[in-house]
Order: structure tokens, then sequence, then C-alpha cells
């Protein structure tokens, strides 16, 4: 079991109180605001952690240069994936990626 699947069998036990607070210290982490395909729309709307809630909603749909490898959550969470907000979270690419019987590079 890798870092990032530890971490999803350890969410399904957490209070939502604990998952807000995880949430927030993920928030400090990020460096969507930093990437050149984020958006004013997405920092209007206050998206943040593509990689752990999804794809942009309405606010990305061009992809200029992907940062998400140098981000501390990649790290810290053993992120595998990138291009997060316009391929979805980690978990949805691992799926999609399971489900296709792609290997993840």
């Amino acid at each position: 079991m890798d870092t990032f699947e530890q971490m999803m069998k350890d969410v399904k036990g957490t209070s939502p109180a604990q998952l807000s607070k995880d949430m927030e210290k993920y928030k400090t982490l990020c460096i969507c605001v930093k990437c050149p395909t984020y958006t004013t729309c997405a920092r209007n709307a206050k998206e943040l952690v593509f990689c752990l809630v999804g794809k942009s909603f309405m606010c990305i749909s061009e992809q200029k240069t992907c940062i998400c490898p140098t981000c501390a959550l990649t790290r810290e969470c053993g992120l595998k994936h990138t291009s997060f907000c316009m391929t979805g979270a980690e978990k949805a690419q691992r799926y999609e990626h399971a489900l296709w019987g792609t290997k993840i590079p």
C-alpha cells in the first residue's frame, strides 16, 4: 500500500471536523494559485487542492503548464498523477487508469 492509499484508508474513520481541519492544512501547502493554468475565475471561486477535491468546476478549460509535480502535497500525499485541475483528483485518475488498464507512470 502506497502513501496515498494509506491516506485514503485513514480518511474513512475521520470525523467531519478533522477532515475540515486537514483540508485547511492542505490548502496552506497548495500551490495551485501560482500555476499558469490557474485562472481569475478559479481564484474568485476559491478553488484549490484539485489533487484531492477534483477538477475545476467551469473555471479552468485550458492547460498551459502543470506545476503539480513541484507541490508539497505531491510528496506528502504520495501523488502519482498531474494536471488535477483539468483531469480530476488523484483518486479519480487512479480509478480511471485501473478501469482502462493503463499503468501509472
